[in-house]
């Protein structure tokens, strides 16, 4: 049985996510629809590509994931779908998919559907059509015409000066949960077996030691791991029970905050590793 996944920012107070999934369902009736979610943040697609990015591996092969994140068609941002490892993605050419794929995808596709009554509500009109298409088992070629690239969204990536590892906080969950870009990968490569500390905000917060369960450290205490998208997360075991904002409320960190790690002796010398 085929699949949609549905992420927005529509919430879900209005009738709009219902107007998509009739829009969907009177076009494939047969069709499984997920939501990831629709209280992302008006037009941020920062988050939307942190949400989709770390689940749609989970789905089966052949899962469709409509995006609608400021979704409105013009020159620079026109409508795409597109096929990466084997799942197609459908939404606005904003710099989504930038944040999305860590390789070239397969098959990048203009949209060229008629707009139709719904050119205002896009996700209900040509992302709908073309979702319900797709998991019919149609052609993607159906939908429009093969281009070679996508808009790439500027966005501050990782930097590193000398012995310091420079990230960004990219996202916060509703535990107060602390996303960084920094992933496990380059981390290890930095890092060579060094002893470290995670440095934030507020000074003389400081964690060096990455965590694999929150019960590593007391309840109410700091602790670092990394996420099962592999990207370094700072939190607090207990931390809704404990702090009513989590990790976030509690050290003041918001989307954008500069996460630094410090890497401390020398790469060549195993006096200074740590397991």
């Amino acid at each position: 049985m085929a699949i949609i996944t549905l992420t927005s920012d529509l919430g879900l107070r209005d009738h709009y996510v219902a107007a998509v999934k009739a829009s969907i369902l009177s076009q494939a009736p047969q069709v499984v629809i997920v939501d990831v979610s629709h209280d992302v943040k008006s037009f941020d697609i920062t988050a939307a590509s942190f949400l989709v990015r770390n689940v749609w591996r989970d789905f089966p092969i052949g899962t469709v994931h409509v995006i609608g994140i400021n979704p409105e068609l013009t020159s620079r941002t026109p409508h795409l779908v597109i096929q990466y490892m084997g799942h197609y993605f459908i939404g606005a050419d904003n710099g989504i998919f930038s944040l999305i794929f860590d390789q070239v995808p397969d098959e990048i596709v203009e949209i060229t559907l008629p707009q139709g009554e719904y050119w205002t509500f896009p996700m209900k009109g040509v992302f709908a059509t073309a979702a319900a298409h797709l998991a019919r088992g149609g052609a993607i070629d159906f939908l429009g015409k093969r281009i070679d690239q996508f808009n790439q969204a500027m966005l501050p990536a990782p930097s590193l000066e000398g012995d310091l590892l420079k990230g960004h906080v990219e996202y916060i969950d509703h535990y107060g949960n602390v996303y960084c870009n920094i992933s496990k990968t380059l981390f290890e490569q930095v890092r060579k077996k060094r002893k470290y500390s995670i440095l934030y905000k507020r000074v003389g917060f400081a964690i060096s030691k990455i965590s694999n369960y929150y019960t590593d450290v007391v309840e109410g205490e700091r602790l670092a791991m990394w996420s099962t998208g592999g990207r370094l997360m700072i939190a607090i075991n207990g931390g809704t029970t404990m702090h009513g904002g989590g990790a976030a409320g509690l050290f003041g960190l918001a989307v954008d905050d500069v996460i630094r790690i410090e890497f401390h002796g020398d790469p060549n010398s195993e006096d200074d590793f740590q397991d």
